[in-house]
């Protein structure tokens, strides 16, 4: 197994892992009855939508 020969800095490590720990909005789309940002495949919390389709009363 590979063993480094030198302690590996703080800031190297973190810098490498900062790409991973991004936090992105990829599942972001427009609600097509509100025009609300919701989350794909999902019902959309203010008006209550999902394919059209009336899911939640509001």
């Amino acid at each position: 197994m590979a063993v480094p020969k030198r302690k590996m800095a703080k800031s190297a490590t973190r810098s490498r892992r900062a790409t991973v720990m991004q936090i992105s909005a990829k599942g972001l789309t427009k609600c097509p009855q509100c025009n609300e940002l919701k989350l794909s495949h999902r019902v959309c919390p203010e008006c209550g939508f999902y394919k059209g389709v009336e899911v939640i009363a509001k």
